[in-house]
């Protein structure tokens, strides 16, 4: 893993800390080009917002898609705070976002929430999303895990 990756991660880790302090859950994303430019970034907004599909890889390809051609789409990578939910990695193949990077993995994610019942339930992977889609999706992760958790302790 290469120190860039290690800090556009931890940018999502630092975002998704401010989503929980702006009342959210501690999830965020960040877009970059295929220079490794940072082109926007994402935090979730499903309580503020009160909209359940407020994810922050959502609001993030909301905003990319409506503002970046498809050729950008394509060569950007999404950084995740942790991997995208079934609902998320179908909006990145919508998004012709072909390249993920992720902290927290649904595993792990779990066994933190345990049964909390503000968590998501449904637990489907992103690679099964992803084997479905019309073109390959490069996906990095589990990353910096020990990191990726720390803005969801004391949380759930």
């Amino acid at each position: 893993m290469s120190d860039l990756t290690e800090e556009i991660l931890r940018i999502a880790f630092n975002k998704a800390e401010l989503a929980r302090e702006h009342g959210n859950h501690p999830f965020a994303a960040v877009l970059v080009d295929h220079d490794d430019n940072i082109l926007m970034s994402a935090e979730n907004t499903v309580i503020t917002d009160k909209d359940v599909t407020a994810h922050a890889e959502l609001n993030l390809i909301r905003t990319a898609t409506a503002s970046l051609s498809e050729q950008i789409m394509s060569t950007s990578t999404l950084y995740a705070s942790a991997e995208p939910c079934p609902m998320c990695a179908s909006a990145m193949v919508w998004g012709n976002i072909r390249h993920l990077v992720f902290g927290l993995s649904m595993e792990k994610f779990y066994d933190i929430v345990g049964d909390a019942g503000e968590a998501p339930t449904l637990k489907l992977k992103s690679h099964n999303i992803f084997e479905h889609a019309p073109w390959p999706v490069q996906i990095k992760g589990p990353l910096l895990e020990n990191e990726a958790m720390l803005p969801h302790q004391n949380f759930w």
